[in-house]
Order: structure tokens, then sequence, then C-alpha cells
């Protein structure tokens, strides 16, 4: 295995019209492995950090895009709920199966509604938010897509954009292939954990890709285990909002 650059090809979970039981098992298997791997914190730390830049007097629209079986998004619910912040929260995700599964598991979350919407489109582009997440979704997209999803995002998100996803590194490419072997995971997470790895990034693919999309203030941190947390500023960065201390990198 290459590391050098990110791998090509589909994931089995890239399959749109996949609705199976096997996909229900994978997707809880997915929320276990985020669980044990400190899987959400690059997104709550992230509020944590923009707080302070959160709209006054409105609840915080939130978008997860591909938001899978939800789970980043009912953990943003309840780190909400903890601290008293008003939220809109939308898991946006093109697979109908996905939605459904997300819905019933979202049951005693009212603040989050599930779409199905293509991310592409002129009429998504236009729905306004706060800020937009990404959890383990970029490295489903070439290149020249991530380009033009960034550029998107940061006009569409007024306060900031945050991204989690993988290291592409050989330790957690192997780390991930043994785990999902011992504890028997499914087909399909034995197949696209380890080549999600292979699909990801390095912090040189993210400054490479954030100057292609012309973004120029951000920060990437990386996060335990294999994590990257990358935030970009949002569309409105009005002198009556502070200032966010930006740095391209730390």
């Amino acid at each position: 295995m290459n590391f050098a650059a990110r791998a090509p090809g589909p994931e089995l979970m890239d399959d749109l019209t996949l609705a199976t039981d096997e996909l229900r098992q994978n997707l809880d298997e997915l929320a276990t492995i985020n669980r044990w791997l400190g899987g959400y914190r690059p997104v709550l730390a992230a509020l944590d950090r923009l707080r302070p830049h959160f709209p006054a007097g409105r609840p915080l629209r939130l978008a997860d895009l591909g938001s899978g079986g939800g789970d980043t998004l009912r953990h943003v619910a309840r780190w909400a709920r903890a601290r008293g912040v008003p939220v809109e929260l939308t898991g946006v995700d093109a697979n109908a199966f996905m939605l459904d599964y997300a819905r019933a598991k979202s049951a005693d979350y009212p603040e989050i509604r599930y779409v199905q919407a293509d991310i592409f489109s002129a009429d998504f582009a236009r729905q306004p938010y706060d800020i937009l997440t990404a959890s383990l979704f970029c490295h489903h997209f070439t290149d020249a897509e991530l380009v033009d999803l960034l550029a998107r995002w940061q006009r569409q998100a007024q306060v900031a954009v945050v991204i989690n996803d993988l290291h592409r590194h050989p330790l957690a490419y192997y780390s991930i292939q043994f785990l999902t072997w011992i504890f028997h995971g499914s087909r399909l997470v034995r197949h696209d954990a380890p080549l999600s790895v292979a699909r990801a990034f390095r912090r040189a693919d993210w400054e490479r890709l954030l100057a292609a999309a012309g973004v120029g203030r951000y920060w990437v941190r990386w996060c335990w285990a294999f994590r990257w947390q990358v935030v970009v500023e949002g569309s409105l960065a009005v002198a009556s909002r502070p200032s966010i201390s930006w740095t391209k990198s730390d």
C-alpha cells in the first residue's frame, strides 16, 4: 500500500441504492468505532471554540453533510443541551435508507431533522446555515470535487465549516484493518474502513485543497486517533462579530 497519495476507487457505501440489513449493521459498527476512537471530538471541540460567534437571539442552524446514521448530530444535540445552546440541526444525505435509519435512531431528539438532498445543487446552496459539518465525508470525493465543495461551503456557512476526517497513515490503515477483522465486523466495514483511511488526507493535502478553493482563513489540527479537524471561516466576517483567532495550521 502506497500512502504517498490518496487512493482512488469507491467504497461499498458510496452505492446510494444500498438498503439492506448489512448496511444497518455497518452504521451501528461505525458509531461504535467513532465512540471508541474519539471520532466526535473534532466537531464538538470546534463548536466549543466557535461558541462566542454563534448568532444571538435565535437557534444555531447547523447542517451535517453526509449525515449517515445521524450519530454525529445526536452528539451535537447532547452537547447543545448540556450548554443550554438552542439549535436547529439538519442531517443531509443522499441515501433514503440511511435517512430512515437516522430518523429512527433520533426519535428522542426533536431538534434534529433529516432531509434528502444533492449537496452539489443550486437549491441546496441557497439553504442558509450558520455552521456546516462534514464528518468522515470529504474522503468520499475526488480532489477536484472537494475544491468545488470547499468553496461552496465557505459561501454557504455564515459562521464556519467544520470538517472531521481521517489521517492517511500506515498505522491508522493497518490498525483499523486488524480491529475490524478481530471483532468480526461486517463485510462493508472490513472493506470500507481501511479504504477510507487510504482515501483520506495528510496536512499537505488540506493546505493544497484549501488554497485551490480560495480559502485563506482556516485552521487544521491533528486529533487523536488519526483525525483532522479542519475549520474554515464562514461568509459573514462582519465588523460586529468578534474576529476568530485564525492560524493556517497548528
